[in-house]
């Protein structure tokens, strides 16, 4: 992947396809591989563009983390490729940094999808990330990573699928940046409230989430709809907070409906 240094850090990216931007951002995990299930499918139509987050995969560890500064980081990307105006997918984490976007610079963004992400932390969502923070400090990162998928995933899916996802684990502790880099990070999402300002998005959005996630439960995505001006509201019955990897198709067919209904709207120029 090549990389684009900007203020603090050295963010590594990647492009694919030819079309229109679109933006993939991935959750707290933060890597671009997250997308992998995606990117070929959207590649057909769009310009995919990915990257890593400050402080994961093959970007550099900076010592300071707020979804702000990694909001910051994209739009820096934006402007390295040339990019005024982009469509726009986050995940979780990657809906918080859209929302920034969105209510900071909403001339970048041409539409916005907010996918299994969060209003504000409530205390069930600190109880789940103090668990995990507490898991990754005393136990390590080998620890933290062999417990994700409990949050991420449907139990059905672990189930039948725990071969992969030893694989997935071995990998993603291999990569991983030390603990206090993962422990800033949830520092970052636990600090971050834009709640207040939903109100004055503009942006047009679709808020995507399954009714079976225990991670960022349902709650949060029918607060973003309400709060959001015409915001669309759209459910998958289940695949948990990972649902785009559990039925990745069913989740593409979301997506690209969504996307290519908002291109014809605003005719976004093609990149690359």
């Amino acid at each position: 992947m090549p990389s684009v240094r900007l203020a603090d850090v050295e963010i590594a990216y990647e492009v694919i396809g030819k079309g229109p931007p679109l933006l993939l951002v991935s959750g707290l995990g933060g890597a671009a591989r997250y997308w992998r299930a995606q990117r070929d499918a959207l590649a057909q139509h769009f310009s995919v563009i990915l990257h890593d987050h400050r402080g994961t995969g093959q970007s550099s560890r900076p010592s300071i983390y707020s979804v702000d500064l990694m909001a910051a980081d994209v739009v820096g990307l934006m402007d390295h490729l040339g990019i005024e105006r982009a469509h726009f997918v986050g995940h979780s984490t990657g809906g918080a940094i859209g929302q920034v976007i969105a209510i900071d610079q909403p001339g970048r963004l041409a539409s916005m999808v907010q996918y299994a992400s969060w209003t504000r932390a409530d205390d069930h969502f600190r109880w789940c990330f103090d668990i995990r923070k507490t898991l990754l400090l005393t136990a390590g990162v080998r620890a933290y990573t062999h417990a994700t998928p409990l949050f991420l995933m449907p139990p059905t899916f672990v189930r039948d699928n725990a071969q992969w996802l030893r694989m997935e684990e071995d990998a993603a502790v291999k990569a991983a940046p030390p603990a206090d880099v993962l422990a800033a990070r949830i520092d970052a999402i636990l600090a971050f409230d834009r709640s207040r300002q939903l109100g004055q998005i503009r942006v047009p959005t679709l808020v995507l989430c399954a009714k079976d996630d225990v991670l960022t439960p349902p709650h949060f995505s029918e607060e973003l709809a309400r709060n959001i001006p015409e915001a669309e509201l759209v459910w998958m019955d289940e695949g948990g907070h990972g649902c785009s990897q559990v039925f990745p198709q069913r989740f593409n067919d979301i997506l690209l409906s969504y996307l290519t209904r908002q291109q014809a709207i605003t005719s976004l120029r093609h990149f690359a």
